[in-house]
């Protein structure tokens, strides 16, 4: 009989039928609270294999484990190697939801689209291939959507600030959370937190990205599992359930299977897709093995909004550089100070709601503080990036006074022909920009320059190719990223007075470091 959407693609709602003794016994064993799931993905789900065509669903021993994890827990989080078959459980997981647990309400959100279409249609395959006495009737049947006669229903959605907020949600499934965009992803959580509140469950999976990104935070409140006595708990502080499987754990995975791998991926590619290490997926600046070395601390002390992260030395030689902003409640305005002897962080200050007069006193404070407790004003270097905002900020910084800061306020010269075109503070142009970013990575990467602020590494994580630059990833900043770049250029600037602080700074060592990414212009 050909199949149509009448009724053999789908079962239409509330339709009566016969049931056998032994359809009764299947369909009970599916309906089954505990066992049912594996029962069902075991005997009446069918998957696309990509060579293959349609095969029958039968779980790995790795697969089992992690459907039982979505099942017996409220709250759970699995990191796995790509193509191990999370997303194909977790839809036929969904689908046994739907149909076996009336009235629910289920949401799936993925980083895009695409993603959300692909999970829907693994639904949609396995459900037409389902037989009459399994599956429920069908009220709507949409690429978006498919809505049963129990009551339940599945929507597909792209991840979004908004995404299932007002929706009373039973069973929340991200997909790729970790791909998400940072900001967008930490809206969503906090969107979508207090409809889980009910009573809902969430199932998160993904392959690692950043350490720092939603799905991190998640990931590694859930790897923290002691109660407040010490005693080992099941499920981790924030009530998830962490999953982790091993691309190892594949019977058509083995070393031969690796080794091929990682030639087609290369090394770190390999290590982030199939070992599951946190190696953020965008081309950064820096390399991905020395981000995940970065390490920050807290601040020695605070004043004010000013983070210090160590004490000022005597005769020590420091540089100063505020990026200047608006101070609307938009970009934000930074401040961070460096020690030029052993190119190591000693303070910073970031705020997106301070006029730019207020950013010229807290920048006069700083410097004088600095050159108070080194006790020598002469070692103490100040500046700012005078591109458009700057303007403003050199006119404000003269009308506050450069006799009053005990330091020397230096300025980058530029070649114009024959003659030097002199102007006050630092003018960043798209090659100075990459020159500076090229010795930003070369300090960084050979361990002869210390950062230790969090700010700062989270935003140097985000600090990615753009064009044939680099900035901050769509939706963060780079402000204090670029305050240390033009720390940097001013120590460049004023080396040749310092003997001291040359060979720190000299490109020449015996340390590898990673060449700076091609660029096409």
């Amino acid at each position: 009989m050909a199949k149509s959407l009448d009724g053999v693609l789908i079962k239409k709602a509330h339709k009566k039928q016969r049931y056998t003794k032994k359809q009764l016994e299947e369909f009970k064993l599916c309906a089954d609270s505990e066992l049912g799931p594996l029962y069902f993905l075991d005997n009446f789900f069918n998957i696309q294999h990509p060579t293959q065509g349609k095969i029958q669903y039968h779980p790995f021993e790795y697969q089992s484990r992690l459907l039982d994890t979505y099942h017996t827990n409220r709250y759970s989080i699995s990191m796995m190697p790509r193509q191990t078959g999370k997303s194909t459980t977790a839809a036929g997981y969904l689908l046994w939801f739907a149909m076996f647990v009336p009235d629910s309400t289920i949401l799936i959100a993925a980083h895009k689209y695409a993603g959300a279409q692909e999970i829907m249609q693994r639904i949609r395959y396995a459900y037409e291939l389902c037989p009459n006495h399994i599956r429920a009737g069908v009220i709507s049947y949409n690429k978006g959507s498919i809505e049963f006669d129990n009551g339940s229903r599945i929507v597909a959605q792209t991840t979004t600030e908004n995404t299932g907020r007002g929706m009373s949600i039973s069973l929340l499934y991200c997909d790729e959370f970790a791909f998400v965009r940072p900001t967008i992803a930490k809206e969503f959580w906090t969107s979508i937190s207090p409809t889980l509140a009910t009573g809902g469950k969430a199932i998160i999976t993904s392959t690692p990205n950043s350490d720092e990104d939603q799905f991190a935070i998640i990931w590694k409140g859930a790897n923290r599992c002691q109660d407040a006595n010490g005693n080992t708990t099941d499920v981790g502080e924030n009530g998830f359930r962490a999953y982790r499987s091993y691309w190892n754990e594949h019977p058509d995975r083995d070393e031969k299977w690796a080794d091929e791998e990682r030639a087609k991926l290369g090394d770190e590619r390999f290590r982030r897709e199939m070992d599951c290490e946190f190696i953020i997926y965008d081309e950064t600046l820096i390399r991905s093995a020395t981000l995940m070395d970065l390490q920050g601390q807290e601040p020695h002390r605070t004043e004010g909004q000013v983070r210090w992260y160590q004490p000022i030395k005597k005769d020590h030689i420091y540089v100063v550089g505020l990026d200047p902003s608006l101070g609307t409640g938009g970009d934000y305005s930074a401040i961070e100070v460096f020690c030029a002897n052993d190119t190591s962080q000693v303070a910073e200050w970031r705020h997106n709601k301070t006029t730019i007069p207020q950013q010229i006193r807290i920048l006069n404070s700083i410097v004088n503080q600095i050159a108070s407790d080194s006790g020598n004003a002469n070692n103490v270097y100040f500046s700012l990036e005078n591109n458009t905002i700057g303007e403003a900020a050199l006119i404000s910084l003269e009308e506050y006074g450069e006799q009053n800061y005990d330091g020397v306020f230096i300025s980058e010269t530029k070649k114009m022909g024959q003659a030097r075109r002199y102007r006050k503070g630092f003018n960043t142009t798209h090659k100075n920009k990459l020159l500076a970013c090229a010795k930003f990575k070369t300090l960084l990467e050979s361990g002869r320059m210390r950062i230790v602020s969090k700010p700062l590494i989270s935003e140097i994580k985000t600090f990615v190719a753009s064009g044939n630059s680099y900035s901050a990833k769509l939706g963060e900043h780079d402000d204090l990223v670029m305050a240390t770049v033009l720390c940097l250029r001013m120590l460049t600037h004023i080396q040749d007075f310092h003997k001291e602080i040359s060979e720190r700074l000299t490109d020449h060592t015996d340390q590898d470091v990673d060449p700076m990414p091609f660029i096409m212009i």
